[in-house]
């Protein structure tokens, strides 16, 4: 699929931007246009090769999409992979699936493998342009009925504490945030972010928390709880799903 102006317009909720002094050439478009679709070939190839044995609580997202359409996926960076895969692959409850993609020109080549499988791209960083991207995800939510996936420990950890921005945009939108994580029969774990990669033929068991509506009023202690107790229930759904895979 090509990527036209008007796909970008359609795939991103701001236009894209970097912070650096790089740019997006015309070279270096035509080498992104070559890398993405062997990185996508490598991804669409990992999902056939493993295999959703179980997903518990899948309700949960069902019911939280029927009452507010627009819902805050929330799984942990580690997971991303399946519980990505999850979500693209919904059909008895479609959602549109967004995602925060870095600002960087390094970044295009996320956008445009999101774009590719059918997602939604937000152009920002949780480090440098945090504000706008949240600005952007109560956009996405309120007005454009897009999804926003959160990872609440984000890529730069620290890994699986959770910070408060699903909390935050809970908060601001009324929606609610809908909790998942993946389990896997075999898997290697990356070194700095342990990022879960399952072995070739590996067992998937997906599981889904139930919805959680933030309320309009928090101060900063019922933050804290909040975060810890989130945080909590994303480490209860990861052992459900390791557990259903017995």
């Amino acid at each position: 699929m090509a990527e036209s102006s008007d796909n970008e317009a359609r795939g991103s909720l701001y236009a894209p931007q970097t912070r650096s002094r790089r740019r997006l050439t015309f070279w270096r478009r035509a080498g992104y246009q070559l890398v993405v679709p062997i990185g996508l070939g490598i991804i669409r190839l990992w999902w056939l090769m493993c295999r959703v044995v179980r997903v518990t609580g899948e309700e949960h997202l069902r019911t939280a999409i029927e009452r507010s359409g627009a819902i805050i996926p929330c799984y942990w960076h580690q997971h991303q992979l399946f519980c990505g895969r999850f979500l693209f692959m919904q059909r008895v409850a479609p959602i549109k699936v967004g995602f925060l993609i870095s600002p960087s020109v390094d970044g295009e080549i996320g956008a445009m493998i999101v774009r590719r499988v059918g997602g939604h791209v937000i152009r920002g960083s949780s480090t440098n342009t945090g504000a706008k991207a949240l600005r952007d995800y109560y956009q996405a939510l309120a007005k454009d009925g897009v999804s926003p996936v959160i990872t609440p420990d984000g890529p730069r950890g620290p890994a699986f504490v959770f910070k408060p921005g699903a909390i935050l945009l809970s908060q601001m939108s009324q929606r609610p945030i809908v909790p998942l994580a993946y389990a896997a029969s075999h898997a290697w774990l990356v070194k700095w972010d342990r990022f879960v990669i399952p072995f070739p033929f590996a067992r998937i068991a997906i599981a889904v928390g139930a919805p959680r509506q933030v309320p309009r009023t928090l101060d900063a202690a019922a933050l804290e709880r909040w975060q810890i107790d989130l945080g909590s229930e994303l480490r209860r759904l990861f052992e459900a799903a390791r557990a259903a895979l017995q």
